[in-house]
């Protein structure tokens, strides 16, 4: 940056520490750059922003998955926002498309912070409810949302009264209400084989 032969000790030392300073002020300027401009997509699905930039260079999925050594059909389900994308495979991509390294890793760890925080809330308090209510399936993996007919049915014929307290809480008298109307079930019949005779 400077030419440092033709001054003295004093200046060099100043011009050098003055060259560091102006390395770690370009960096910082960087840092708060990328941050400002990645803080935009907080929560976005990375595979999003992939397909962005694939159609705005204009370059096809399955010859740009080639490109890279990976199946068409894993990229097509990232930017379909089927398939997270790991640390591996986001590296590669940011090398092939000459982005910030790092920068699709960001975005999928922030996806799935936003995926995470929209799942605490729409789940009910479950140490208020038993293990063994829910003994054939993930606990983590219930739709309380969809799946809410199911849950609440279980829960009103098996469970005790803190957790029907904990689900007329979280869903609503309404919901429950709903739910409970068309729980009975006719019985099975069992039709015998009319015989021609």
């Amino acid at each position: 940056m400077f030419n440092h032969h033709k001054l003295g000790s004093v200046e060099t030392l100043y011009l050098k520490t003055l060259e560091t300073f102006l390395r770690h002020v370009n960096k910082f300027v960087y840092i708060c750059t990328m941050s400002f401009q990645l803080e935009k997509y907080k929560g976005i699905h990375p595979g999003i922003i992939l397909e962005r930039l694939l159609a705005k260079k204009e370059i096809s999925q399955r010859p740009f998955a080639l490109s890279i050594g990976e199946h068409p059909q894993t990229i097509n389900a990232i930017t379909k926002g089927r398939r997270s994308l790991n640390t591996a495979l986001a590296l590669k991509i940011e090398a092939a498309l000459g982005l910030e390294e790092g920068s699709l890793a960001f975005l999928q760890t922030y996806y799935e912070i936003a995926q995470e925080k929209k799942k605490a809330l729409h789940t009910p308090n479950l140490s208020n409810l038993r293990k063994s209510l829910f003994w054939d399936t993930d606990v983590s993996k219930i739709n309380w949302d969809k799946q809410y007919r199911a849950i609440i049915q279980r829960a009103y014929e098996r469970g005790n009264e803190t957790e029907k307290k904990e689900l007329e809480a979280f869903y609503g008298e309404y919901k429950i209400k709903t739910a409970l109307r068309n729980t009975r079930r006719k019985p099975y019949t069992i039709y015998k084989n009319k015989q021609k005779a």
